[in-house]
């Protein structure tokens, strides 16, 4: 039906056009707030009627004489009606809901998507956990809301890089092999000897049982061989640096994530970008000393006050090297780059931003994106849980899938807006019920599979069968909305709002188990089944379709 309202939208911009020369951009549908009214509605009479000097419901009258007379409209509108102050209601012929069940059979897994390369280089950086223990559940968080972001552009045409960018070296890092130290040296917290700080979780002995046993540990981006010797240092850094890798790893695998690319921070350092990177602002005159530092203008770009970059002791503060690595993403062709971070990094928005606008680099004001995320509750029996004895004071993420499942993470996690605090429920994400929003659609994905699996035809005929038998509010209901999908991904896509998705799904079940429970499908009328048959495959492939973009399964057996 996208070419449908397509059709609508340009006749209406003609409309607009006859009625006042340059209003033909007013051209615009919106979904009626109470869904008797119709199926579009349209403003744009009110928006004209004070520059015409008209009465805003005269101003619909001829408006819609207009629209009666449109060849689109003539041939897919049943009727326009004119509403309150205003409005225009219109209301779709069944034959133009029905050529969006034609068009998911006929597109597939591809129905709402756009051609490749049609919405650019994109790079979306995301969970970035320094290896210093297990991801904890607001990791979860970010990987679900990276990935499903990721896979949200990908429908709309973009070429997308997954980065992961983490630091192998510094302060945490130390306190890492410091702590493995001590565990291999056979200490434990609360030892006299036991180092300050320092990581207590039992995972450090399994980091330095394995060490003392020479073995050898593999990551997507590293592997090493850890030499045994307590008193190695390096060997123990590295050691458990590459342990830890592994381990987040395997959560990102239980968990369905993948990484195109890992970036270290160290190598900014190594390479010599932070230093040409603040060379470059000082020959832009974006710099000046004062009482021993070197400070960055970044108030010349809208930031509340200059910032520090270089401390009187040598050192560079912390939005130094991401200056330096955004410039790095630049210069990698990415017109487009997007993080996924905590509510904590808030801060880091405008200095980073000021400092690429400063490099002069040719940089659009706005570069990167952010989504930023609050962290995430976990409750079970109604009390919060907070300790893991894996991790010695926070839930993991493996400890999230292994309660429940990965489906039911994924799909808990994306259906808030990123910025709400969410409480994980256990008990909801193991509910068989409809209280459970996962389950709910992912029944309806099922229940659909298996009545196809009941009827044991050719689900490949359905795309060509006659579907006028599909006139019933309800069919005529559920067809509209998978209609809507197309326009839901997209505004999702522009607004980093997986949990749109998810939102979306939920409505889509609930609209097909309205339907379900109004109209039998395996009928003995061979044409009105093969009609309803068509309408219950088309709603399964938009599940499976939505449901991907989550990086949640479709199964056909529940």
């Amino acid at each position: 039906m996208l070419s449908i309202k397509k059709d609508l939208l340009s006749d209406l911009a003609c409309a607009l056009e006859t009625l006042s020369p340059g209003a033909g951009d007013k051209a615009a549908f919106e979904s009626p707030k109470v869904a008797a009214h119709g199926d579009f509605a349209c403003t744009a009479a009110m928006q004209l009627a004070k520059p015409l000097k008209q009465n805003p419901r005269q101003t619909a009258e001829t408006l819609r004489a207009l629209l009666l007379q449109a060849p689109a409209f003539e041939r897919w509108v049943d009727a326009i009606e004119i509403a309150g102050p205003g409005f225009i209601n219109i209301r779709l012929k069944p034959a133009a809901k029905q050529q969006t069940v034609r068009s998911v059979l006929q597109e597939s897994s591809r129905y709402g998507m756009q051609p490749a390369g049609s919405d650019g280089k994109m790079i979306v950086e995301f969970v970035s956990a320094n290896p210093t223990g297990p991801l904890h559940v607001g990791h979860g968080r970010q990987a679900a809301l990276g990935d499903a972001i990721c896979n949200l552009h990908a429908t709309q045409g973009a070429d997308v890089w997954r980065e992961f960018y983490y630091n192998d070296a510094g302060v945490q890092i130390h306190t890492l092999a410091t702590s493995t130290q001590a565990r291999a040296k056979g200490l434990t917290p609360g030892d006299a000897g036991w180092p300050e700080p320092a990581y207590n979780g039992d995972y450090i002995a399994d980091i330095a049982a394995d060490f003392l046993a020479g073995k050898t540990v593999s990551a997507d981006d590293r592997q090493f061989t850890a030499s045994g010797d307590v008193d190695d240092m390096e060997s123990i850094r590295q050691f458990a640096v590459a342990y830890l890798r592994h381990e987040q790893d395997l959560d990102l695998q239980a968990f369905s994530v993948r990484f195109d690319n890992y970036y270290l921070e160290s190598s900014l350092y190594s390479s010599g970008r932070v230093e040409s990177t603040v060379q470059r602002l000082k020959d832009a005159g974006k710099t000046y000393e004062q009482d021993g530092a070197l400070w960055l203008k970044s108030t010349d770009y809208g930031d509340d006050k200059d910032r520090v970059m270089k401390k009187s002791d040598g050192s560079y503060t912390y939005f130094v090297p991401d200056v330096a690595y955004h410039l790095a993403k630049w210069e990698r062709g990415f017109t487009r780059a997007v993080n996924i971070q905590g509510m904590d990094h808030h801060g880091t928005i405008a200095r980073v931003r000021a400092g690429l606008q400063a490099a002069n680099a040719g940089i659009p004001q706005g570069y990167p994106d952010y989504v930023l995320h609050t962290m995430v509750r976990v409750v079970r029996n109604g009390e919060e849980v907070k300790i893991s004895k894996r991790a010695g004071s926070y839930v993991t993420l493996r400890d999230l899938i292994e309660w429940t499942s990965a489906d039911a993470v994924r799909f808990f996690l994306l259906s808030r807006k990123p910025d709400t605090e969410y409480i994980f429920d256990i008990d909801l994400a193991l509910a068989k019920n409809n209280e459970n929003p996962v389950y709910y659609v992912q029944y309806a994905h099922a229940r659909i599979c298996s009545i196809l699996t009941t009827w044991a035809g050719d689900e490949s005929r359905l795309k060509d069968v006659d579907l006028s038998p599909l006139d019933s509010p309800q069919a005529q209901a559920l067809m509209l909305l998978l209609a809507k999908y197309t326009d839901m991904l997209s505004h999702a896509a522009a607004g980093f709002a997986p949990h749109d998705v998810a939102f979306y799904l939920r409505e889509l079940a609930a609209c097909y188990h309205s339907y379900y429970d109004a109209e039998r499908i395996l009928v003995d009328d061979e044409a009105v089944k093969l009609a309803r048959l068509a309408l219950v495959a088309a709603t399964a492939q938009v599940l499976h379709n939505g449901l991907a973009v989550l990086g949640v399964s479709a199964p056909r057996k529940m």
